[in-house]
This record gives structure tokens, C-alpha cells and sequence, in this order.
């Protein structure tokens, strides 16, 4: 055998070990980010890793569910919907919105959920308002205020992992196709409405809503 054919053959071999472990270099710095650092993420910028939170979430925090004044489901493990199959339907962007639709058959017409993130307040909440439109005509806005905080859970083989809880502390109804301006100021939230209503273009009164942990 030849020296050229004896380096190939090294290189290769070296190749099938070092290659893979190259390729999972980017998921395992991911997965090393502390609780506390991606908890800091969601806060500032609403994403996890650089991931964008499925907008789906606010569907199934009750938007979607307008028979039942309150919400059922409350709290999300955002490290576990962020690129699951349960929200693995595309995103999409329109300036400062995310955008989400779902395909339920296809003889119907898509369900459709985004949200736009306001902020933080000074007490750490989060403030988004997001829409829901089922395939009809109406397009519901609602405000939500929510927490984030890192907890641990359990696996099916017994072993602790971490989770980031994202819980939907508050929600305020805006409306059907409202438009408006929400701005935030220490733990306080005003809301300013220029349209409540498809069929109504006077301004009502501002609201201020204060963001509190219960």
C-alpha cells in the first residue's frame, strides 16, 4: 500500500470522528446557555437561542378559545415549544409582528395567531399583544401580561432537565380589529385606543393597566 493511499485512508478515518462532533458544536453551545442567561433572553428581546416563540402559544393561552372567559391552559415550556411539532407550522414577519398560520384541513380556511412584543416592565413582566383570527371575518386583539422564570422538570428516564416556564398572568380583551399604541412606563401599562371595533372609529378612553404578580 502506498504512503499517499495510507494518508487518505488516516484522513478519512479521522474525518468520520471529528466531523460529526464539528456539526453538533452549534446545538450543544445552545444547550449550555445558563437557565438564568435564556430567562434574560426572553425578557429582553422575546426569543429563545435567537428563536422566535411561536405565536401559536397565545392561541392555546385562550385567544383561540372564545367560549370560556378564562384561560385553561396558563403556562408553557418555551424550551419545549420552540421548534416542536406541536408549533412546527412556519413564521412569519410583518415589522414588528410574528406571524403563525395553521393549516387545520385543507378545504378550511387558516387559523391565523400573531403577537407583537411591548416590552418588559420594571418589575421583570412581560407585555405582548397578540391577535387571533379563526377564519372568519374577526380579528380579536388581546393584551397579555406574562412571566418567565427557570424551573427544572423530570424526564421519562427520571433525570432532572431545565425548563423555561412562560405563564399568561393576565389577559385584556381589546377588541375586533383593534388599532392603537401600547407604551410602557415602570410596571405600568397605557393603552391607547384609536379603533376598537370594525365598526367603530371614535377614540375611547385610554387605559392603564398596572402589571403585577398575583
Amino acid at each position: 500500500m502506498s504512503f499517499r493511499r495510507l494518508v487518505v485512508e488516516a484522513l478519512g478515518a479521522l474525518c468520520a470522528i471529528v466531523c460529526p462532533l464539528l456539526a453538533e458544536a452549534p446545538a450543544q453551545a445552545d444547550e449550555t446557555k445558563s437557565p438564568a442567561a435564556l430567562v434574560s433572553e426572553v425578557r429582553r428581546a422575546f426569543t429563545l437561542n435567537g428563536r422566535t416563540i411561536p405565536p401559536g402559544i397565545f392561541r392555546d393561552f385562550g385567544d383561540g378559545d372564545l367560549a370560556d372567559s378564562d384561560g385553561i391552559w396558563v403556562t408553557v415550556d418555551l424550551a419545549a415549544a420552540v421548534g416542536s411539532n406541536l408549533y412546527f407550522d412556519p413564521i412569519r414577519e410583518y415589522k414588528d409582528w410574528k406571524i403563525q398560520t395553521q393549516q387545520r384541513q385543507a378545504t378550511d380556511t387558516p387559523e391565523e395567531t400573531a403577537y407583537s412584543f411591548k416590552g418588559a416592565t420594571a418589575n421583570g413582566l412581560l407585555v405582548v399583544v397578540a391577535s387571533y383570527n379563526g377564519g372568519g371575518s374577526g380579528t380579536f386583539h388581546t393584551l397579555h401580561i406574562l412571566d418567565v422564570v427557570a424551573a427544572t422538570g423530570i424526564d421519562n428516564d427520571g433525570k432532572r432537565y431545565p425548563r423555561i416556564n412562560l405563564t399568561n398572568i393576565r389577559s385584556v380583551a381589546l377588541g375586533d380589529r383593534w388599532e392603537g399604541e401600547v407604551k410602557l412606563s415602570g410596571d405600568t401599562v397605557h393603552v391607547t385606543t384609536t379603533r376598537d371595533g370594525p365598526a367603530n372609529n371614535t377614540a375611547p378612553a385610554p387605559l392603564t393597566i398596572i402589571a403585577e404578580r398575583p
